[in-house]
C-alpha cells in the first residue's frame, strides 16, 4: 500500500521561495516589530488613558541597540533584490512594467486598507466600552505611525524600472550618488546652515533608495564579495566619522524631546548604517541558506513570517497597544503600563515580548485573509478604500 503525503498550505506556498532571502526580510521584520515594543512604553497619562513614551529619552545607553534593531535597511535590500528578480521573470513573460507596479502596489495597499478599516470601525466601540479618549488616540496614532515606510517603499518599487537601467549601465555603483545627495543635504542643513529643516526631508527617497539600488545589482549578480567587503567596510568607516568626529545623534531612532533625528528625516547615518547591514547581509547569504536548509523547523517559522509580514507590520502596534490597555485595566504593571524611567524598565519590557507576541499572532490569525487582495478589484472596493480613509483621517484631524 502506497501512503501519498500531501504538503500542508504553508509548506506548498514556501517551497519555491529562497530562502536565505526570507530570512534576511524575517530578521527584518523582527526588527522593526521588537524595536517598537522596546522604545514605546504606553502608560496612563495626567488625564487618564495610555500615552507614549520612550526609555531613551532616559537611558542613552540604549541608543546602539538601535544600531542592530533598525534594520529597514535590509528590508530595502531584500526589496531591492525581490523586484529584480520579479520584474526580470515578468518581463520575460510578456508582462508590462505598468501591469507589474499595479500588482505591487494593490498588495502593498491591500493590508493597510483593512486595517484602516478595522480599527475604524473599532474605535468607538472601544469608546463605548469605556476604553479613554487618549487610548483611542494613542491606538490611532500608533496604527499609522509606521505607515510612512510603506509610502516610501511604493516610492522605490515605483523607481525599480528605473534603478535596472542604472544598474545596467552602472552597476552596484549607480547606488553611490543617492548617498551622496543625502550628504549634500546634511552639510547644507547641519554644516552651512544653508536650508531649514524641512529640507531635509529631500533625503528620504534617495536615503532608502540607496540599499534597493544595491538589491537591485545584487538580483542580477552584480554585488561580488570583494564589493560587500567593501560596503561593510566603507559604511563602517563613515559610520564612525559621523558619530565620533561630525557628532551625529547615536540613536537610529527618533528620541523624544531631541534636537535632531537620523530618522525623521533620514540622516547619512541611514544609508551608512545600511552600507553595513548589506554588505554582512550579502557575505551571509550563503550560511544563512545552509542554516534553513538543515532546520525544516526554522524555515517554516521564517515562510510564515513573510506570508505573513504585512499584516505583522500593520498589526504589531495594535497588539501592543491592545495587551496595554488591558493590563492598565487591572493595574500596573512594570515594564508594560509604568512610564519606561527606571533603569530595569528594558529587562521589564523583554519580559513581556512572549505575551506581546501571542496578542500579535491571534490579531494575525483574525485577519490574515487581507494580506492577499481579491482577485477583482472592483468600484465598491475603491469607494470603501477612500471613504475609510477620509472618515479615519477626519477622526486623526480631530484627536490631534
Amino acid at each position: 500500500m502506497t501512503v501519498t503525503a500531501f504538503p500542508s498550505p504553508v509548506a506548498a506556498a514556501i517551497s519555491s521561495r529562497e530562502r536565505a532571502i526570507d530570512g534576511l526580510r524575517a530578521l527584518a521584520i523582527l526588527g522593526v516589530v521588537c524595536g517598537h515594543w522596546l522604545v514605546e512604553g504606553l502608560s496612563p497619562g495626567v488625564g487618564g488613558g495610555l500615552v507614549v513614551d520612550s526609555p531613551l529619552r532616559v537611558a542613552a545607553w540604549l541608543a546602539p541597540l538601535t544600531w542592530v534593531l533598525q534594520m529597514l535597511g535590509v528590508f530595502f535590500l531584500v526589496g531591492g533584490y525581490a523586484a529584480g528578480r520579479s520584474l526580470t521573470r515578468w518581463r520575460a513573460g510578456g508582462g508590462s512594467d505598468r501591469a507589474w507596479l499595479g500588482r505591487r502596489f494593490l498588495r502593498l495597499a491591500w493590508p493597510v486598507v483593512a486595517a484602516v478599516a478595522l480599527v475604524t470601525a473599532a474605535l468607538p466601540v472601544a469608546g463605548l466600552a469605556g476604553a479613554a479618549p487618549a487610548t483611542l488616540r494613542t491606538w490611532a496614532v500608533l496604527l499609522v505611525q509606521p505607515f510612512w515606510f510603506i509610502g516610501i517603499y511604493a516610492v522605490v518599487t515605483a523607481l525599480t524600472p528605473v534603478a535596472m537601467r542604472l544598474d545596467r549601465r552602472w552597476g552596484w555603483v549607480a547606488a553611490l550618488p543617492m548617498a551622496g545627495a543625502v550628504a549634500v543635504v546634511d552639510v547644507a542643513r547641519y554644516g552651512l546652515h544653508l536650508v531649514p529643516d524641512w529640507a531635509g526631508y529631500l533625503t528620504v527617497v534617495p536615503a532608502w533608495m540607496f540599499t534597493y539600488q544595491i538589491g537591485v545589482a545584487w538580483a542580477r549578480g552584480g554585488i561580488t564579495r570583494a564589493t560587500a567587503w567593501r560596503l561593510l567596510g566603507g559604511g563602517a568607516a563613515l559610520f564612525l566619522t559621523l558619530v565620533v568626529a561630525c557628532r551625529y545623534p547615536l540613536s537610529m531612532v527618533t528620541v523624544p524631546g531631541a534636537g535632531r533625528s537620523n530618522s525623521n528625516p533620514p540622516s547619512l547615518l541611514v544609508p551608512a548604517l545600511a552600507a553595513v547591514q548589506s554588505g554582512a547581509a550579502i557575505l551571509l547569504r550563503d550560511r544563512f541558506d545552509r542554516l534553513l536548509h538543515r532546520h525544516a523547523g526554522l524555515w517554516t517559522v521564517v515562510g510564515v513570517l513573510n506570508l505573513c509580514a504585512m499584516t505583522i507590520f500593520c498589526w504589531h502596534q495594535t497588539a501592543l497597544v491592545g495587551v496595554s490597555a488591558f493590563a492598565a485595566s487591572l493595574g500596573r504593571f512594570a515594564g508594560l503600563t509604568d512610564a519606561p524611567l527606571a533603569g530595569g524598565w528594558v529587562a521589564q519590557r523583554f519580559g513581556w515580548f512572549p505575551v506581546l507576541a501571542l496578542a500579535l499572532g491571534l490579531l494575525v490569525v483574525l485577519v490574515r485573509r487581507f494580506e492577499r487582495p481579491a482577485p477583482v478589484v472592483t468600484a465598491r472596493h475603491r469607494v470603501l478604500a477612500v471613504g475609510v480613509a477620509a472618515v479615519f483621517g477626519a477622526y486623526l484631524v480631530t484627536v490631534y
